[in-house]
């Protein structure tokens, strides 16, 4: 009675040629070469890779803004000091002047958060520009950056920080760009910054004197 053959067994009919034509066993990838899909990103997003760190300060390139959105912006300006001037009949008029003047200070900065908005990447933070303020995020606050179709999302702690308007084939670049800035700023000191009056603020401000000026000087009351 014969055994049976093992795994390492060899058949008495095989002669040595066919065992040197018999192809190699395959063997199954070891665990640790084993790749495992990156599966934080969203359906939307992706990895970035690192690029190669511009110039700083760097501005990042944004989409301009539409003749509508400049329109509702400076028409402001010019139709409701026109109208306090010339629409209103006396001091007893001030409740609709206030109204209308708070309208469009509205108006204002509803259009300057898209006319105003800048993104610019230093060496320490990323600094934008809204309508009234300018916010700053430290790099060393940034936890994971991720890179959708027109927008670059940065992520720290529980807060998005998502970038709007980037032209959409240079969101892969400013992704990168961002990620090489961020690896670049681990080691050094941490600079954080409150958000502070940017030149919206000014403008409003602009806006709010010659909107309530005009009315007083048309009545003599300044």
């Amino acid at each position: 009675m014969v055994p049976p053959m093992g795994n390492r067994s060899v058949d008495p009919a095989v002669t040595p040629a066919q065992l040197q034509e018999a192809p190699p066993e395959q063997t199954s990838a070891a665990p640790d070469q084993a790749v495992t899909p990156d599966r934080s990103a969203g359906p939307d997003r992706a990895a970035v890779p690192q690029a190669a760190v511009p110039e700083l300060p760097w501005r990042v390139p944004l989409d301009p803004a539409p003749w509508w959105a400049w329109a509702l912006f400076v028409a402001p300006f010019i139709a409701v000091p026109a109208l306090n001037s010339w629409l209103w009949m006396g001091a007893r008029d001030m409740l609709a002047v206030g109204l209308l003047t708070i309208i469009g200070a509205s108006v204002v900065r509803v259009a300057g958060g898209v006319v105003l908005y800048r993104v610019e990447l230093t060496a320490t933070a990323l600094r934008a520009r809204t309508s009234m303020l300018v916010r700053s995020l430290a790099w060393q606050d940034v936890d994971t950056i991720e890179v959708g179709d027109d927008n670059v999302v940065l992520t720290a702690g529980r807060d998005e920080n998502e970038i709007n308007g980037i032209p959409r084939d240079r969101t892969a670049e400013v992704g990168a760009i961002m990620q090489a800035i961020h690896h670049q700023a681990a080691n050094a000191p941490t600079h954080r910054a409150r958000p502070r009056p940017g030149i919206g603020a000014v403008l409003v401000l602009t806006y709010l004197v010659l909107s309530v000026g005009a009315f007083l000087l048309r009545w003599h009351l300044l």
